[in-house]
């Protein structure tokens, strides 16, 4: 998979997921399985992981499941209640160990022990107690925000409301899964589809007394806000929590090497149909919280944690015909419209097929009976051809060299850094107006990871879009709501609601902005990385301007995580009148805020270069402390640097010698360890 078809693949994916997370966490009635839902965010995932380019606000590696509810008083986390990266085999987990061992800069020799612990197919809950007493309780929300349901969680009969323990702390936020056991939910399976929709729907009642007749139970694995912490271990605190009164998993296990957690994964998936309740996979933190919170946090999910789940299923159908869509990216993608077909309890009719090179490597035809995974895609992927049942009657497929949508001479794109054209065939739309492009373009910028407008999915940019009532972004805060109200399944109160949520929108942050508009190659971090330097919209509109942008381009060459493909994509972008109008009648609709940095921190308004291995840090936990204390990185050495750091392991001679010449102040180890403890 190529560049831009794993691009356009990967937005896909998640405007499909945007519209399961909606079912799944705020309406409690999920259009797939739960397993299927997970399926679907392994792919993704497995994209970040492959393709360090990918970032996207309504990835699960961004976000933590839904909008809280407007059912239920919306409080913050003290702590956010981040999402767990996934693993979903051998080499994921020894792609997450080498991780921790790269950034805390120890010998791969060394170990590090885990808290190996069962991941229970629940909903998440946050419980504040306060001297000892059960004062809050709150939804995980979309991670930052949660909802007020203290009373719906006081009725679930295990969880303590009164601790009368000499050593609980006097401040502590346990979280853990409320879920419904294999056994109790046969009872009430009619009314339910799954345990886990129990659970939510329950929770989610207005009228505890309607919880109250639901057997929900709370499994406790972890916590919050905590004063004072009187554990240094996570297996620790497991332990502490059965003292206090609190269930725990009695599946929790201590593991270190590679050999230890793969015994323990199959030793516990083997025993999935024995155990009351539903498992997903196992959940590996760091034992020793000094090193978690050494290794902190990604965007959204920390770094000392991974969920490794349990394999995926599989079924067999016949593929009826090949269909192409057209992403965002001009990437065009076939899909196979299979039999339905039941696979792991979800009826699937649809399966993707990668990419032209894809279909021919598996000699894929219309009519093949075929082997489908449910494993992670937005919808599932053909495995292989059962070419044993291949009758006379199949047909191979021939690849538009047109674009469905505008009717383009499709191409295929020299990869310069893999010396090779790209697998995915992409429509150019050199004059920007390819309308299949236009209309995904829009969903991208409504989905959650963009303006995260609530109410606003892709069926209804699609109606919208078919009803001629919007084509660029900015004609989403120009619609007329009267017209709406009187549309079929509208109404005053839905067109209401959907105005209030378009307004709403409108403040939004510069690197949200930036992501928005949907510049190719310009995913989360790199938004970000552009919104630390651009500061404010003002100066970001620049680039508007081609002398002023051509300056601007090279200089943010030398930004750390910005390379040529992205400068080369903004400067491609901005060089279309089209992309400029669009952006300046954007930007005229929004409040767009300035980016916030740390104005305390000791390297604020630095810039900051590293070359050379740290002895007693790695490069990368380097740089997170540079930019938590208001730095930023540069990756090449200018007059605009104020400090080359350099190590005592290699660094690079020649970044050295620039640094000298230009008069930089150059920091030894000592130095800069010095600075931070300052």
């Amino acid at each position: 998979m190529q560049r831009k078809e794993v691009e356009k693949s990967y937005i896909n994916k998640i405007n499909e997921l945007r519209k399961h997370d909606k079912a799944y966490f705020k309406q409690d009635k999920p259009i797939i399985s739960d397993r299927d839902y997970d399926e679907i965010k392994k792919e993704i995932l497995n994209l970040e992981k492959k393709y360090s380019y990918l970032k996207n606000k309504n990835s699960p590696s961004q976000k933590v499941g839904y909008e809280p509810s407007s059912k239920f008083k919306k409080i913050e986390h003290e702590i956010p209640m981040l999402s767990l990266a996934n693993a979903f085999s051998k080499e994921n987990i020894e792609d997450f160990l080498k991780k921790i061992k790269n950034f805390l800069n120890i010998k791969d020799s060394e170990k590090i022990t885990f808290s190996a612990e069962p991941k229970i197919d629940g909903i998440s809950a946050s419980l504040k107690y306060i001297d000892g007493n059960f004062t809050l309780g709150l939804s995980r929300g979309d991670g930052k925000t949660g909802e007020d349901i203290t009373n719906n969680l006081k009725t679930i009969k295990n969880i303590p409301k009164k601790i009368n323990k000499p050593n609980f702390p006097k401040i502590l936020a346990v979280r853990g899964e409320v879920y419904i056991s294999k056994s109790d939910f046969k009872k009430i399976a009619k009314q339910f589809s799954n345990p886990r929709n129990a659970a939510g729907g329950s929770l989610r009642q207005k009228n505890p007394n309607e919880t109250k007749k639901i057997p929900l139970k709370f499994l406790a694995y972890g916590f919050g806000i905590v004063e004072p912490k009187n554990f240094e271990k996570q297996s620790e605190y497991l332990k502490l929590l059965k003292t206090w009164g609190f269930n725990t998993s009695p599946l929790n296990r201590l593991v270190s090497t590679i050999e230890d957690i793969e015994k323990n994964h199959r030793m516990i998936e083997s025993q999935r149909s024995t155990i009351d309740y539903d498992l997903d996979g196992l959940v590996y933190k760091v034992d020793n919280l000094k090193l978690q919170n050494r290794l902190g946090f990604v965007t959204n999910s920390p770094r000392w944690a991974v969920a490794h789940k349990f394999s995926a299923e599989k079924g067999f159908s016949i593929i009826k015909s090949i269909e192409i869509q057209v992403g965002r990216t001009g990437a065009l993608t076939p899909v196979a419209k299979i039999e339905p077909t039941n696979i792991g309890g979800v009826v699937v009719s649809n399966a993707t097929l990668h990419n032209e090179d894809e279909i021919k490597r598996k000699d894929i035809r219309i009519g093949d009976t075929v082997c489908i995974q449910r494993a992670g895609d937005v919808i599932p992927q053909v495995l292989y051809v059962d070419k044993g049942k291949r009758n006379k009657n199949t047909k191979k497929f021939d690849f538009p060299n047109k674009c469905p949508s505008c009717g383009l001479k499709t191409i295929k794109e020299f990869n310069y850094s893999m010396k090779k054209k790209d697998a995915v065939t992409r429509c150019p739309d050199p004059k920007f107006n390819c309308k299949e492009i236009l209309r995904e373009k829009l969903k991208h910028f409504v989905s959650k990871d963009a303006l995260n407008i609530d109410g606003f999915g892709k069926k209804i940019i699609q109606n919208f879009w078919d009803l001629n009532m919007i084509k660029y972004p900015a004609d989403i805060f120009n619609l007329n709501f009267k017209k709406i109200s009187s549309l079929n399944g509208w109404g005053d109160l839905s067109a209401t609601n959907l105005e209030k949520a378009i307004k709403k929108s409108k403040k939004i942050s510069l690197a949200k902005l930036i992501f928005a508009i949907g510049i190719r190659h310009i995913g989360q971090e790199n938004a970000k990385t552009l919104a630390k330097y651009f500061v404010n919209i003002k100066k970001f509109e620049k680039l508007f301007d081609r002398k002023k942008r051509k300056k601007i381009l090279n200089y943010l060459l030398e930004l750390d995580g910005i390379g040529e493909t992205q400068v080369n994509s903004l400067e491609t972008f901005f060089l279309n009148s089209i992309n400029i109008n669009t952006v300046s009648n954007l930007v005229k609709e929004l409040n767009v805020t300035d980016f916030k940095t740390n104005k305390f921190g000791i390297f604020y308004e630095k810039t900051i270069m590293f070359t050379g291995g740290l002895s007693k840090m790695s490069r990368a936990e380097a740089k997170a402390l540079a930019e938590k204390e208001g730095g930023k990185i540069l990756s090449t050495a200018s007059k605009k640097l104020d400090y080359l750091v350099v190590g005592d392991s290699k660094p690079t001679p020649k970044k050295v010698e620039k640094a000298k010449q230009l008069n930089i102040k150059i920091l030894d180890e000592n130095s800069w360890y010095g600075l931070l403890n300052r």
